[in-house]
């Protein structure tokens, strides 16, 4: 099953969401009309006998599967003439999605320009809104980059149970079949089980996971673990971070020492700061985002348990607000159910529209 169809399958609450609020508010005020249907004109050849006797009219024929698909009742559309009101409608349908108050409007403002006073369908509307979901996203929809640096250090960040320990095996194990060495160091060295489920993960993927023992500082850990993956040519050094409140000034700031005591050894480090969010966090993930990018310099995110969730929208709101690239989106547990950020299959997934 290709990622798009897992996203699309999987993606359903937000989906639901938009499709289900949209037919309600082309229904409410809009109008049944019938389909347009071009019927040949009858033409008579000069050669062509005239019939003039009276015939006995022949019965009705029963339409064939075309006239019954695109005639009749079941082919009726309903359109409804897009104005204020109904402009109001979509943006708050899209805040239940949660994009959220500013990028709502900037959605239905830009999907009016030129339309108002024009009567649309819900299809007709489906892709308006994801074809300006997916202008929005575009210039956000960019991999992790790789350099040449070696060590390259990768510091992932994020609240407590956003994914970052599965997430920091997904991508070990993706650049690792990429024909990167790969180191990983369990930074979240207070909890013992996210120390087992990163090694879970090292195994799977064949990289080595270095380890201190439990209530050790993560910084020193960091320090230790950027010496060996120098010494042994890594490409890539990944560090787990303890999931932390970004109202725990604490727990932050200890993030904050990671940060400067991993820049003694190298001033450019980390070269990637990745910060994992969960989708089902809804709007909450736009203050993780302030916090985080002021503390941790942020260079790019990854969005986790799209699956599922009827807050999908948050990732159009934050693209809109901040252009951090967005590196990856999950839709659950296994290997291949993170990958790469498409916008176009995203909008796509979102709104509920046919690849």
């Amino acid at each position: 099953m290709s990622f798009f169809k897992k996203l699309k399958d999987r993606l359903t609450g937000s989906s639901s969401k938009i499709d289900e609020g949209l037919d309600a508010i082309v229904s409410d005020g809009g109008v049944e009309e019938p389909p347009v249907i071009e019927t040949p004109s009858e033409v008579i050849t000069p050669d062509a006998p005239v019939e003039t006797k009276e015939q006995t009219p022949e019965p009705t024929p029963k339409p064939g599967i075309l006239g019954r698909m695109f005639g009749g009742e079941q082919a009726t559309v309903v359109r409804r003439t897009l104005d204020d009101e109904m402009l109001e409608q979509l943006e708050e349908l899209l805040i239940t999605a949660d994009m959220g108050v500013d990028t709502a409007l900037r959605v239905t403002a830009n999907m009016a320009e030129g339309r108002l006073g024009k009567k649309l369908s819900v299809p007709e509307i489906k892709q308006l809104l994801a074809d300006e979901v997916a202008r929005i996203m575009e210039p956000v929809a960019r991999p992790m980059p790789l350099y040449a640096k070696k060590p390259q250090v990768v510091l992932v960040v994020g609240v407590n149970g956003a994914g970052k320990t599965t997430t920091i095996g997904k991508l070990a194990s993706q650049f690792r079949a990429a024909g990167k060495n790969v180191v990983i160091a369990a930074g979240d060295t207070f909890r013992a089980a996210a120390v087992e489920q990163l090694q879970i993960w090292g195994e799977r993927a064949g990289v080595p996971v270095m380890t201190a023992p439990e209530g050790s500082d993560p910084a020193s850990l960091a320090f230790d673990a950027m010496t060996k993956a120098e010494a042994n040519g890594a490409d890539l050094l990944m560090i787990d971070t303890a999931g932390r409140l970004q109202n725990r000034s604490d727990l932050m700031e200890e993030l904050a020492k990671i940060v400067r005591v991993i820049r003694k050894k190298d001033p450019d480090a980390p070269h990637n700061t990745l910060l994992v969010l969960d989708a089902t966090t809804g709007q909450n993930a736009v203050q993780q985002v302030k916090v985080f990018q002021e503390l941790a310099d942020v260079s790019g995110l990854v969005m986790t348990k799209l699956d599922g969730t009827a807050r999908g929208g948050v990732l159009v709101a934050l693209a809109d607000q901040f252009g951090l690239p967005i590196h990856a989106i999950g839709v659950g547990e296994q290997i291949d159910d993170l990958a790469a950020f498409d916008p176009a299959e995203f909008a796509t997934a979102l709104v509920g529209t046919s690849e």
